[in-house]
């Protein structure tokens, strides 16, 4: 794949971005709210879509209302590049709407749910798979897109299920999530680590009128959550050398929209969430009893294992509360020079003529669960911050720059990965 022939595949999508429009509102037109989650009609629309083209294209499904699917373009190598998006979207109120969360365009915005995330970057993706087939432009590797359902609630039928039957083979993968906010641009190449704790408290119940006589429950679980935040939430986390610039340009991606020393304290310090707390029977009572989830995020590089036998012993110091369950995940990183890293970073930067921070999510998803199936990860698309929100909107700018992004990739892709070749 040539220079030349790069700019065959940004010259056919800037031509035809009238198509890539329709296809983005097709796609915003079919319901796949989760729950239910159902993406048979979708799927269907992908397979009739991709018919047109000589690409491979299978149905897998272990739940048979929410089907993926797997697509192959064959390259001029035998490395695969991976493109990931999901089809499912958050649930919407049309009530609350002032536009069609079944899609509607007006002027260059084009409103519905999953528009930003991620329907628009599918559209992209698809539209990459006909801009090589139509120009007859060969990829210097091979192209790989998994589009897969039961994304937004963390189900099994999606990607783990692909991943469970080993049907992902690649080198790399980009993942289509919006990684962009007005004036700001970005590609996600780490996730954090969390511990998620299921806290009990046992007290002595007595009548509210005279609580002395009793153990406040929920006091002592409260107790046991402050003392938590006390002693490691203002805490600097110790983290590998490696994963030092991946938090300076997530600080300074976040400074705009929060500050500089609360984007400081929110990849330096773990973050410490009390997100449900039960107990109690009613007002005049004092509760024998009491429950809490606590939500703990760390960043990645940080030694999860680590910091929960410390909480552990915390929690041991803490009279009436035991760790009734507990859920953790190690944050992952890709290194910020890598040839993945380096691709898509040059490719949005050329798309979008502006810089883009290298940083990391604050959460964890997909991406993460690649990485610890051994395939190199990042995640881009350009958007709005207006995921999950009411009014869900995505730009016909942000369309045309993610398929010209997407198409660009595996070139940029292909050589950074010979010329790490050639220098290791």
């Amino acid at each position: 794949m040539t220079t030349g022939e790069s700019g065959e595949l940004e010259a056919y999508v800037a031509d035809r971005r009238s198509d890539l429009i329709d296809l983005a509102l097709d796609l915003l037109s079919v319901d796949t709210a989760n729950p239910p989650g159902d993406t048979r009609e979708i799927a269907a629309l992908l397979e009739e879509y991709l018919s047109q083209f000589p690409v491979d294209v299978e149905r897998f499904a272990v739940d048979p209302a929410k089907p993926n699917l797997l697509v192959t373009l064959p390259g001029a190598s035998d490395r695969t590049l991976l493109y990931n998006g999901h089809l499912d979207t958050v649930p919407f109120d049309a009530d609350v709407w002032s536009f069609d969360p079944l899609g509607e365009r007006v002027d260059d915005r084009l409103y519905g749910r999953g528009a930003t995330d991620m329907k628009g970057a599918v559209a992209a993706m698809l539209f990459a798979i006909r801009a090589f087939t139509e120009t007859d432009v060969e990829p210097p590797v091979d192209l790989a897109f998994a589009f897969v359902s039961d994304e937004e609630v963390g189900g099994d039928a999606g990607l783990p299920a692909l991943l469970e039957a080993d049907r992902l083979e690649a080198d790399a993968c980009v993942i289509g999530e919006p990684t962009c906010e007005v004036g700001r641009h970005s590609v996600t190449v780490a996730d954090r680590g969390s511990i998620w704790l299921t806290l009990e408290a046992t007290g002595e119940a007595a009548h509210g009128s005279r609580p002395v006589l009793g153990e406040n429950a929920i006091d002592r679980l409260y107790d046991a959550v402050t003392t938590l935040r006390e002693r490691f939430g203002t805490r600097r986390l110790e983290v590998d050398p490696a994963i030092e610039p991946i938090i300076d340009e997530s600080i300074a991606f976040y400074e705009p929209t929060m500050g500089a020393e609360t984007a400081r304290e929110l990849f330096e310090t773990p973050t410490i969430n009390l997100g449900v707390l039960e107990g109690g029977e009613a007002i005049n009572s004092v509760p024998g009893s009491a429950r809490a989830e606590v939500d703990i995020r760390l960043t990645a590089g940080v030694r999860t294992p680590d910091v929960l036998s410390e909480i552990r012993d915390c929690v041991a110091d803490c009279e009436g509360i035991t760790v009734a369950d507990v859920s953790w995940s190690v944050g992952t990183a890709e290194p910020v020079e890598s040839p993945l890293v380096e691709a898509v970073s040059s490719s949005a930067e050329e798309t979008t003529g502006e810089r883009v921070y290298r940083r990391s999510a604050t959460g964890g998803g997909d991406a993460k669960t690649l990485r610890n199936a051994g395939i190199p990860t990042v995640e881009f698309a350009l958007g709005t911050d207006t995921v999950h929100a009411v009014d869900e909107y995505t730009t016909v700018e942000a369309l045309v720059g993610n398929a010209t992004s997407y198409a660009r990739l595996p070139e940029l892709w292909a050589a950074a990965v010979d010329e790490t070749d050639a220098s290791g």
